[in-house]
């Protein structure tokens, strides 16, 4: 090779090395900058597992706040599907042709939320029976893919008062004693000194909980930051 063929190749070398440089260097900018994630929720107690990343996250740079809305499945996919959300938490199988997901070890477990006092508060388990005579309350996707699960076409007998998408404001109409909540274990304080008490479905109902995203999505470095942590410890 000749010299100015040599120093050429060192040229490019060096264009190629810059081109490196300053590609981490806006890659550190973007992390030192921080950065925000828009997460749609289900309601569970396993967003423990969401919380446990975004803890670990918040003990080093960047800075990165994060925007949680609550709604059910469908309302947290749509938005997502619209780029409203970077990822959705949600509690049904996701659709393998739209998303990529991770699923949430555990489980929830359905039961009924009701008054202390309720007729039904002295059963260990609550079987369809059971409810039938009482006004009930859950949120139109557990009517919709959760109860027919559990009871098949027997769920038409259930007397649906009312839909909500957060427990806790069903719970405050079945602490005024309206009727029954219909939620997952561990939403609603059923404390000793709640006046509530949770009761499980017979037979054992239960519902997984998956972590979803689109397919072919492009991350800020926030939501890249994020996904890492929780790949690492879900997988």
């Amino acid at each position: 090779m000749t010299d100015e063929g040599m120093l050429l190749r060192k040229r490019a070398e060096d264009l190629l090395d810059m081109a490196d440089k300053i590609e981490e260097e806006f890659h550190s900018l973007d992390q030192m900058a921080g950065g925000e994630i828009f997460i749609g929720c289900a309601e569970s107690h396993l967003i423990k597992y969401l919380a446990k990343a975004v803890k670990k996250l918040y003990k080093s740079p960047p800075l990165i706040r994060y925007h949680i809305t609550s709604g059910d499945t469908a309302q947290v996919a749509e938005k997502l599907d619209k780029g409203l959300f970077d990822f959705a938490v949600i509690v049904e199988p996701p659709d393998l042709s739209h998303y990529n997901y991770l699923e949430i070890p555990g489980s929830d477990v359905w039961g009924t939320v009701m008054r202390y006092d309720h007729p039904l508060a002295g059963k260990e388990k609550i079987t369809l029976d059971d409810l039938i005579p009482y006004p009930v309350f859950a949120s139109k996707q557990a009517f919709n893919n959760d109860f027919p699960r559990w009871c098949g076409e027997k769920a038409d007998k259930l007397n649906f008062l009312a839909s909500f998408n957060l427990s806790n404001n069903a719970a405050v109409f079945a602490r005024e004693g309206v009727g029954v909540t219909l939620t997952f274990q561990n939403l609603v304080d059923t404390s000793s000194q709640s006046e509530l008490v949770f009761r499980p479905l017979y037979p054992r109902l239960e519902t997984k909980m998956y972590i979803i995203w689109k397919k072919y999505q492009i991350f800020t470095p926030a939501a890249e930051l994020l996904l890492n942590e929780l790949q690492n410890s879900l997988n």
